[in-house]
């Protein structure tokens, strides 16, 4: 870890938040020089006070830890380079159109991959007045259901969450042509053309 990176990160963060030394200090307990002694490099946070610092400035701890923060590339809301990400505790739905660090559940979640659709997997769509009706032959049993469908179109996601012992339906108005996304429970992510 290098105090100087730390401190200069904690500056730079405490700026944009147009906090003083002293604000900062105040909501931790301790003393405006300790905040200024960090932002000099003289000296780095203790570990305890870490997860309150974070707190405060909006950032991770590791990224606390490492001095910087990555800027991702602009994107321009293209759904081409949409990622979904489930964590495997809580079922939380995260959806992504560029690159991003994210964790739930105190655990960092990776990107899930597409695999490929099987015929137990493949949806039934039908037009029913202006929209699409999705079916699954699916089981929708507590260990083993569909989760989430997502209906992905150039410029915007409609998600709906399933649950278990739920029919496995759904219906996304007809907007224009799109892509779907399922994720089952035991067997990943999956696509297929609308």
């Amino acid at each position: 870890m290098d105090c100087s990176k730390v401190g200069k990160l904690i500056f730079e963060l405490r700026q944009e938040k147009n906090m003083t030394q002293k604000e900062i200090a105040d909501k931790m307990n301790i003393s405006d020089k300790t905040i200024s002694k960090w932002e000099r490099g003289i000296g780095c946070p203790d570990v305890s006070l870490l997860p309150e610092l974070s707190d405060i400035l909006g950032v991770n701890i590791e990224k606390i830890l490492a001095g910087y923060l990555n800027a991702n590339d602009t994107d321009g809301g293209n759904m081409k380079r949409i990622k979904f990400y489930v964590c495997p505790f809580c079922g939380n739905i995260i959806t992504s159109t560029g690159s991003g660090d994210f964790s739930c559940c105190g655990r960092k979640l990776n990107a899930l991959t597409v695999n490929e659709t099987t015929e137990s997997h493949r949806l039934t769509i039908e037009e029913i007045e202006n929209d699409y009706y999705l079916t699954f032959s699916h089981e929708m049993s507590k260990q083993h259901f569909i989760s989430f469908v997502a209906y992905v179109m150039l410029d915007r996601v409609l998600l709906i969450k399933l649950y278990p012992e739920q029919e496995a339906q759904v219906r996304f108005p007809k907007i224009c042509r799109g892509e779907l996304y399922y994720y089952c429970s035991e067997h990943g992510l999956m696509k297929q053309r609308l």
